[in-house]
């Protein structure tokens, strides 16, 4: 099987890049590649944009990277209580090539932050509207306070019950 993992963040030092790389990793006999949000940089997603440039290629090989997989994750930063502006303005060129951006794909949306919430504003909002974008979401899951969850060093889940939970929700794909 192969997973298109990706963290919705442009940050070099995302905690949900950590994140999304060691769940897709627990995907028994699969094969992770790794988008970098960076790679698919883009002007302001606008009507007058949209007319001037049409569809640019890097939104073409955006839709197209995830299309390529067999299965989809995506673990999302929160800022302000919703996406990033990096992932939302790739996504808003994306559904603008089709409205249909996750395909069918069965996908698995993850979440983190440094504090308590997990980022879970954005979490309900991704899993709330995937559906309407071809997404085949099989569940979420959110990881609170990162850095008392998650070990950087051994680059592993150390809450026991968080990792069962997590367990169980990459065993859906």
């Amino acid at each position: 099987m192969k997973i298109i993992a990706l963290a919705a963040t442009s940050s070099s030092k995302s905690i949900n890049k950590t994140l999304v790389s060691y769940a897709a990793n627990l995907v028994e006999n699969s094969n992770v590649e790794l988008m970098d949000l960076n790679d698919y940089e883009l002007p302001l997603f606008s009507e007058d944009k949209e007319a001037e440039l049409g569809q640019p290629e890097r939104a073409k090989a955006f839709f197209d990277k995830l299309g390529s997989g067999d299965a989809i994750m995506i673990s999302f930063a929160e800022h302000n209580g919703s996406y990033t502006a990096a992932y939302k303005n790739i996504f808003d060129w994306a559904s603008r090539i089709d409205q249909k951006v996750f395909q069918n794909k069965p996908m698995i949306l993850l979440s983190s932050s440094p504090g308590p919430g997990g980022a879970a504003s954005v979490l309900a909002a991704a899993t709330g509207s995937a559906p309407y974008f071809a997404g085949d979401v099989k569940g979420s899951f959110k990881l609170p306070s990162f850095y008392d969850n998650f070990d950087m060093q051994a680059n592993q889940l150390t809450n026991p019950e968080l990792l069962t939970e997590l367990n169980s929700l990459v065993a859906a794909l």
